[in-house]
């Protein structure tokens, strides 16, 4: 009788990224006392396609992938969940015992699970959602609510195009608002969300006047570096519940350790101080 191969996992990086889920995972395998390897991988955007080729045939189970590299990770998978087709990038590989690489994506699973731990009676469909951003990020926010039945999402960027296009593709239930009424947008929502970079690390802080916050609602920032950010600073005074982007770094990534490793990881505070180091 032979043991099990130990399984290995990683994450992909575009040169000169950095992340977080490596120290993660780490620490989950030793808090599980589980079997395994979680490493970071640096690959050129030429090249991914026979990375992903070689990585089950070297023992590997999965693989998450950076913001980089999530569109162009679709072209080399035979199952695309219909999460991954809608967000259109995947930030997770799994490499089946067939032979078959089925892509998903957790993001939008992670940030409501980790507003559901934040606040476990939090009700999204009482009041509107309020989101700041229309990046990629805001469409994973975006199709998240809308999954948990948000009747009502008031949307504003520093680019209202990119705003008005998210509107055409998730439809009516979306109001644009222009950037310059921005501080009005969160007086009676529910849910409010910072899905720009303002306020993170290497960016100018988040300006926009937050005191139409309802207390008791629900702030979500989801940057990780800082993981308490002015808003959500800001947003606590005014008496709202905040989830960090730690939250849901933690949160997007427990089903894949499960699935991986075969046990599903502890979210507690040794596990928040592992992802914020």
């Amino acid at each position: 009788m032979t043991d099990a191969p130990m399984p290995i996992a990683a994450v992909m990086l575009a040169p000169g990224e950095v992340s977080r889920l490596p120290a993660l995972f780490d620490h989950w395998l030793w808090a599980t006392q589980l079997p395994g390897r979680y490493l970071p991988l640096t690959v050129e955007e030429q090249n991914i396609g026979e990375i992903i080729s070689a990585l089950p045939k070297a023992g590997f189970v999965g693989l998450h992938v950076s913001q980089s590299f999530q569109k162009i990770v679709l072209d080399h998978a035979d199952i695309i969940t219909d999460r991954a087709a809608l967000m259109s990038g995947a930030n997770t590989l799994i490499f089946r015992r067939d032979g078959k690489i089925h892509a998903d994506n957790t993001d939008g699973y992670g940030f409501i699970e980790n507003i559901r731990q934040t606040m476990p009676h939090w009700n999204p469909r009482v009041a509107p959602a309020a989101i700041y951003g229309a990046g990629r990020t805001a469409r994973v926010v975006i199709s998240a609510l809308i999954e948990v039945g948000v009747t009502e999402i008031r949307l504003t960027s520093r680019t209202r195009p990119k705003a008005e296009q998210l509107r055409s593709e998730f439809g009516t239930r979306i109001e644009v608002v222009d950037w310059l009424k921005a501080g009005n947008m969160a007086e009676g929502a529910a849910t409010v969300v910072n899905a720009t970079p303002l306020g993170s690390a290497g960016h100018s802080e988040f300006r926009v006047p937050l005191d139409g916050l309802t207390p008791g609602a629900v702030a979500c920032d989801l940057t990780v570096d800082p993981p308490q950010t002015r808003f959500l600073q800001q947003a606590a005074a005014y008496g709202c519940h905040v989830a960090d982007g730690v939250g849901m770094l933690i949160c997007q990534a427990t089903p894949s350790f499960e699935r991986w490793f075969g046990h599903r990881p502890p979210n507690d505070e040794a596990a928040r101080i592992a992802a914020a180091s």
